[in-house]
């Protein structure tokens, strides 16, 4: 996992990947995303990054391996994903805008209490990766596997998950409204806790 640097402003954060300070305390935010971003294109393997907080516009993230990397309370707008394998990092809390994870391999991720606005995550293997509490609208899912994943308390709008595999999946609690589960495995899925 990444390595936790406390932040040179003693704020109690961990501090950026070649950093001293955390996102906060950044003289320039911007800059720090630029400098991480630049890093990730630099690479195929990224291993223990964090980016916590940073904001990143159409930036190209593809066709790369992730693992033990720290994005939460970060922004995504328009930035491509695709083709990525991902393992044990955290997106918690991040804000997604326009954004392509299709034909991604993610497992043990966490997405919790993030907001997904017109994403897409189709013809991906979505295995074990923790949506809880996140606002999900105009999202795409189809054709994925997302075996044991959680949407627990979740609200998803306008969103679909056409032909999926949602075996073991855990949607309890979660508000749904304009969402297709058309030609999913739904009876596999877990919508209500069992008595």
């Amino acid at each position: 996992m990444f390595n936790v640097i406390p932040c040179a402003a003693g704020c109690g954060q961990a501090a950026l990947s070649g950093s001293t300070t955390c996102a906060v305390h950044a003289a320039d935010p911007g800059k720090e995303a630029a400098r991480i971003a630049g890093y990730i294109y630099d690479r195929k393997i990224i291993k223990d990054l964090n980016a916590a907080g940073l904001r990143f516009e159409s930036v190209d993230f593809s066709h790369r391996h992730f693992y033990g990397c720290n994005f939460n309370n970060s922004e995504f707008s328009m930035c491509l994903f695709t083709g990525n394998l991902i393992r044990m990092s955290f997106f918690d809390f991040g804000i997604f805008t326009n954004c392509d994870f299709s034909q991604c391999d993610l497992q043990f991720l966490s997405f919790a209490g993030s907001t997904l606005r017109n994403c897409t995550f189709e013809n991906s293997e979505l295995v074990n990766v923790n949506y809880g509490g996140t606002f999900i609208s105009d999202c795409t899912f189809n054709y994925s596997n997302l075996y044991n994943s959680r949407f627990i308390d979740s609200v998803i709008e306008l969103t679909d998950f056409i032909d999926c595999n949602i075996k073991k999946t855990y949607f309890i609690k979660s508000k749904q409204e304009g969402v297709s589960f058309k030609s999913s495995n739904t009876a596999e899925a877990v919508f209500e806790m069992e008595e």
